[in-house]
């Protein structure tokens, strides 16, 4: 009878520095570590600047100017532009067009019609999207310093350190205007960071919806005492109602122009955008159509640099 040959099996488990050896080459050694896979880079949502629109042509051109500042500015983030009505593009095309995640920055300095419920029924019809409504531009001090600055370019200066009469200098704040008491608010709130600013008091006035008017406004104030008395325009461009406003300023009077491509607009455009980008963006329709958070009244300052 032959001896047989004995049938190999699993022999006796390796040790942790056998193992080690084989794999690093180096007796008792610690496992070679495997390269982490490379975690995919995230785009930045994109930054849709949401315009009214306005018949006037000078509008479409400032706004498109403001973009091309925050463009300057931030240059890695992709901006679009998209109109409520009048101009082109139109919201509902932009948002059709993205994919993936976006932000909507309003250029509206109130929570008004427009950013309760336009806004977040054109991202309700454009289910593809993960997107949110940012909160409107008002209040907040790189605002009433866009404002401060449009009145020094037109010709405002502080009255003399103890010279002049106390009461002389006050200034009507002009914007559109809304029916909606949180958007009065907000236009309250922005009046209060200018009028801190400024030194002098600063009195909310409306084109549209709502009073006091530019011409009510400046009655109140002159019978008050003010005989200096400048209206700053709180518009993004030119148009019908930031007309009427001039118009209505008294004569001689200091007029700032609408605050357009100013560098301070831009870092609040790209302000407003920071405070959801970093965030997690929602597809549900339910979600996007609660609208925006609210502002608190006096927003803390973003960097000005």
């Amino acid at each position: 009878m032959t001896e047989s040959t004995p049938v190999s099996g699993p022999g006796p488990l390796d040790s942790t520095a056998q193992t080690a050896s084989r794999t690093t080459g180096r007796p008792g050694s610690r496992p070679a570590r495997l390269p982490r896979p490379y975690a995919p880079i995230r785009r930045p949502p994109a930054l849709v600047v949401v315009a009214h629109g306005s018949r006037d042509p000078r509008a479409l051109r400032t706004v498109r100017a403001l973009l091309a500042e925050v463009r300057a500015q931030r240059p890695g983030v992709p901006v679009a532009l998209g109109h409520i009505e009048l101009n082109e593009p139109l919201l509902g095309d932009t948002l059709a067009r993205l994919n993936g995640e976006a932000v909507l920055v309003p250029l509206l300095f109130g929570r008004g019609f427009h950013v309760k419920e336009d806004l977040p029924g054109a991202l309700a019809r454009a289910p593809h999207l993960r997107a949110r409504v940012a909160p409107p531009l008002g209040p907040h001090p790189l605002l009433a310093q866009a404002l401060h600055a449009r009145l020094a370019e037109a010709g405002w200066r502080p009255l003399p350190a103890g010279g002049g009469r106390a009461r002389g200098g006050a200034v009507v704040l002009a914007s559109a205007g809304s029916r909606d008491p949180q958007s009065a608010d907000d236009v309250r709130g922005i009046a209060h960071l200018l009028a801190s600013r400024l030194g002098v008091p600063v009195v909310p006035a409306r084109a549209a919806a709502a009073s006091p008017s530019v011409p009510e406004a400046v009655a109140d104030l002159t019978a008050r005492g003010h005989d200096r008395i400048a209206v700053a325009s709180c518009f993004i461009a030119p148009g019908r109602f930031s007309a009427r406003c001039a118009a209505a300023a008294p004569p001689g009077a200091v007029v700032s122009a609408p605050l357009g491509d100013h560098p301070a607009m831009a870092r609040l455009v790209l302000h407003r955008y920071d405070s959801l980008a970093a965030g997690p963006a929602t597809g549900r329709a339910a979600d996007r159509a609660a609208g925006p958070a609210a502002a608190p009244p006096h927003d803390a300052p973003a960097p000005c640099g």
